[in-house]
């Protein structure tokens, strides 16, 4: 069982580092375990931290993460993260998995058919308008990804590139940043909750370490003409798990 966590560990941290959405491997796998849903997504945020830690260090070392910008958008991250959590202890999240397969497929279709979107990176000004954009960016997303999460990796990257004019490359460098501070701060919150099964987090997190660093370098070595169809591909299996799942809850 801990030798498929860690195979699920690996591959999806992998995937995660290119354009997000590893949690559509690592979660399940999880769930496998028949660990109840609050230590599946406690164990998976302290796995999935460590792996974006590895992912985030290679990124800063190749130069595509601007730090000047980060500094007003992390703290917006963390505020966001903070009051989603706190909102899924008391709302329904249904509604809002319903709103999210809509905006998936709508920003699926819009890469798909904008050819261009993301290939060059499109140098804009970073003015006062921009930066507060990019704060509300990071504040809603950082929310999201508190109270629910599947697809924030993808929705940060489509942020970053219609703000910054950033290609894909630059956008899922800067995203990482933005999707650890959201995720450590919802570890925290599982962590004092002790929610957490270390059995499996430690021997999980060391793969997925390992994968978080094999898809930077990929992502970094082979550029945004690599990262835009994983991209598409991987908002394609989000919209058809999540509408599954969605469509067997009201069934059930």
């Amino acid at each position: 069982m801990i030798f498929f966590v860690c195979l699920a560990g690996f591959f999806g941290a992998m995937v995660d580092a290119i354009v997000g959405g590893g949690g559509l491997i690592t979660i399940p796998a999880l769930f496998a375990t028949g660990m109840p849903t609050h230590y599946v997504l406690g164990t998976n945020k302290f796995a999935a931290s460590m792996g974006t830690i590895s992912s985030s260090i290679h990124y800063l070392k190749s130069g595509e993460v601007d730090v000047k910008l980060l500094r007003w958008l992390l703290p917006m991250s963390f505020i966001g993260s903070s009051l989603g959590v706190t909102a899924i202890l008391a709302l329904d999240s249904d509604f809002l998995q319903g709103f999210v397969i809509v905006m998936v497929i709508v920003i699926g279709l819009y890469t798909f058919f904008k050819r261009d979107l993301g290939l060059y990176h499109i140098k804009k000004d970073k003015n006062k308008k921009t930066i507060f954009y990019g704060m509300i960016l990071a504040l809603g997303l950082g929310f999201y990804d508190g109270f629910f999460g599947p697809g924030t990796g993808a929705f940060i990257i489509f942020g970053l590139i219609g703000i910054y004019g950033f290609d894909f490359k630059k956008a899922s460098a800067n995203s990482k940043f933005m999707n650890f501070t959201s995720n450590f701060t919802a570890l925290i919150l599982f962590v004092i909750n002790g929610k957490v099964n270390y059995g499996l987090a430690v021997p999980m997190a060391i793969s997925m370490i390992l994968g978080g660093k094999v898809g930077a370098m990929l992502a970094v070595k082979k550029g945004s003409r690599f990262i835009k169809p994983v991209f598409l591909g991987v908002s394609a299996v989000l919209v058809i798990k999540m509408s599954i799942e969605w469509i067997g809850g009201f069934s059930g």
